[in-house]
């Protein structure tokens, strides 16, 4: 496949011209491209404002290590341009099914299994172009790292979720794939697999992803050949196929099959957080990002769950917001003065509240 074989279409004089068109008549607009995050956060009532043709790549510089692309364009089309130069989006952005876009990678802020190792999705974004809410195209960042003029808007709107303005195109920095991988498991126990995570990420190992479940210790390798093959030989283990890096990233893995009357729930703890005081069956939490994130299938209520985490310095996020009744709010509640920034921030950049209304939060 070749940077040609993406669709190349640029609609953005058509999407700027729909939202003024709904920022004159107070109209709703709900930001949709491959609609396959639409399960993350509150549902958005509004005019589809459709992204997905808005796509291709603008331009890619591999030696420089940037790539430029339309928010439509498809994650899958993306990631097999990269590979075709041995390089990759370094945040290893979940995908939930085949039209899954990287306009909504980036709005959502979601981040695979190698996020602690190289960083969040909004690291690896140098510059945007958005649409305002009066429907004008303005271009914030550059392709570069190094970026300080002004207020960096274009990481802001990583994990805003599009309640910001409407991104049409972005600017990345890539990494070059791994020359050498090796994926293992361990037989361990929680106690004594939390403890080995800590004493490994002490040293300067090439481990790129860390998880546990159930009795195993999960771990992926990636770097030069002789540092991974003396980190393989030095830990020993089963091998691993790399697939399930796959599944855990894209919730394909079979634990994320919930019971009807179960919730699952993301857990954002600091590192090194011990096992929570939960009454939750083992073979019901997932431990990811060698146990800063945790999944977890439960009946629990919400406020028992987001307690258990603030009381360690952490968050608790519903992935299936409308499971149980829909009592449980998707995001964790902002406390008075973040509420306040954030109020703050919205009528700002949304000042007649158009773009994806309370899509975070209800009240805005």
């Amino acid at each position: 496949m070749t940077e040609r074989a993406i669709a190349d279409r640029d609609i953005a004089d058509a999407l700027c011209e729909q939202v003024r068109s709904a920022y004159d008549a107070r109209t709703p607009l709900r930001i949709v491209g491959g609609d396959t995050r639409a399960f993350y956060g509150r549902p958005v009532e509004g005019q589809a404002l459709q992204m997905a043709e808005h796509s291709g790549i603008v331009s890619y510089d591999p030696v420089e290590l940037v790539v430029t692309v339309r928010a439509g364009t498809r994650l899958s089309e993306l990631q097999e341009v990269l590979a075709e130069k041995h390089q990759m989006l370094g945040f290893e952005p979940p995908m939930f099914g085949d039209t899954s876009t990287i306009g909504g990678a980036v709005a959502t802020g979601l981040s695979g299994p190698r996020r602690p190792w190289a960083g969040a999705a909004r690291d690896f974004v140098l510059g945007t172009r958005i649409i305002t809410q009066e429907g004008k195209l303005l271009r914030f960042g550059g392709e570069v790292m190094k970026n300080v003029a002004g207020y960096d808007l274009s990481r802001l709107m990583a994990g805003a979720q599009g309640t910001l303005g409407v991104l049409t195109d972005i600017s990345f920095k890539v990494l070059p794939i791994p020359t050498a991988t090796h994926s293992l498991r361990l037989a361990v126990g929680l106690d004594e697999a939390l403890k080995k995570l800590a004493e490994l990420g002490r040293k300067p190992l090439p481990i790129t992803a860390a998880a546990w479940h159930h009795g195993e210790l999960f771990l992926r390798l990636e770097g030069g050949k002789s540092s991974v093959a003396a980190t393989q030989a030095s830990l020993g283990g089963e091998p691993l196929d790399a697939s399930f890096w796959r599944e855990l990233r894209d919730h394909s893995h079979a634990f994320f099959a919930c019971n009807d009357d179960q919730a699952l729930w993301r857990l954002s703890l600091p590192p090194n957080t011990a096992p929570l005081a939960l009454d939750i069956p083992e073979a019901d939490i997932f431990y990811d990002w060698a146990g800063s994130q945790r999944w977890v299938k439960t009946t629990l209520d919400a406020d028992t769950l987001r307690a258990a985490c603030a009381a360690v310095g952490g968050h608790a996020t519903c992935y299936t917001p409308h499971a149980q009744g829909g009592a449980a709010e998707p995001f964790t509640p902002l406390n008075a003065v973040v509420e306040k920034y954030h109020r703050n921030l919205k009528a700002e950049l949304d000042a007649r509240g158009i773009f994806n209304p309370g899509r975070l939060y209800a009240a805005f």
